[in-house]
């Protein structure tokens, strides 16, 4: 069987994200995602959509270049991640922000020396991340929570955590996987609107979620997947439901 070429689509403006007939099979031979063609501008907020094993967390993985590609082309944010190099994989991280569904916070560290670990990971100075972290913690609304530890808040306390240290260093895109998966419905409003505000101020949003309603009531653009293809990419879409 002939191997597929990689090939690059036609620039499209402002363009942070190009998935160009992108495959990935499973080291099984099944196939994750097939001939996947996603375009994604700067600035935009994109959510990602689809059942369980639909290819969402395989699609999440390749743009944080934790899994590479069988076939096709993948570029994020000027980095081919088809060759890029080991040693560069760091530097190109630097500029992705990601939030998790389980918060994933240092459970030892009180909240501001969660999202100053952040920092310290890219080398910034003591003076940088004194300035930088009340900062973002204000905004996320945490501003009276920096001696806490996790243990000490809610659930949607430690998702602000967790968003504050994915912005502390200014991201040029945000992934968020399931990022209300574990919050009630008020606080998981609370984390959208957050969200939407981070995007208002220029960053790149992308939230993988099953939320069906937060999904049809922000009118945002949907891109859903279902066996690793994408079915549908609609502007101010909403929510497909399974035949």
């Amino acid at each position: 069987m002939a191997v597929k070429k990689k090939r690059k689509a036609p620039a499209v403006e402002n363009e942070i994200i190009n998935l160009t007939n992108v495959s990935k099979a499973y080291s099984t031979g099944a196939p994750a995602l097939k001939d996947v063609n996603l375009h994604i501008s700067r600035g935009e907020f994109v959510f990602i959509v689809g059942d369980s094993g639909s290819g969402k967390s395989t699609l999440i993985k390749l743009l944080l270049r934790e899994l590479t590609i069988s076939s096709g082309y993948i570029n994020v944010m000027g980095y081919d991640l088809s060759k890029i190099k080991h040693r560069k994989i760091p530097k190109f991280r630097r500029n992705l922000g990601i939030v998790f569904q389980d918060f994933r916070l240092l459970k030892d560290r009180n909240v501001y020396e969660n999202v100053a670990f952040a920092q310290r990971i890219i080398q910034k100075s003591n003076k940088e991340i004194k300035k930088n972290v009340p900062s973002i913690l204000a905004i996320v609304g945490l501003a009276g929570k920096y001696k806490a530890k996790p243990r000490q808040l809610s659930g949607g306390e430690q998702q602000r955590v967790a968003l504050a240290r994915a912005l502390v260093n200014q991201p040029t895109i945000l992934l968020a996987d399931e990022p209300t998966g574990n919050l009630d419905p008020k606080n998981s409003w609370e984390i959208m609107k957050l969200l939407e505000q981070i995007n208002e101020n220029g960053t790149t949003v992308i939230v993988v979620t099953h939320n069906r309603e937060i999904v049809n009531a922000m009118q945002k653009r949907v891109v859903t997947l279902r066996r690793g293809v994408i079915i549908s990419d609609e502007e101010k879409g909403g929510y497909i439901d399974e035949d």
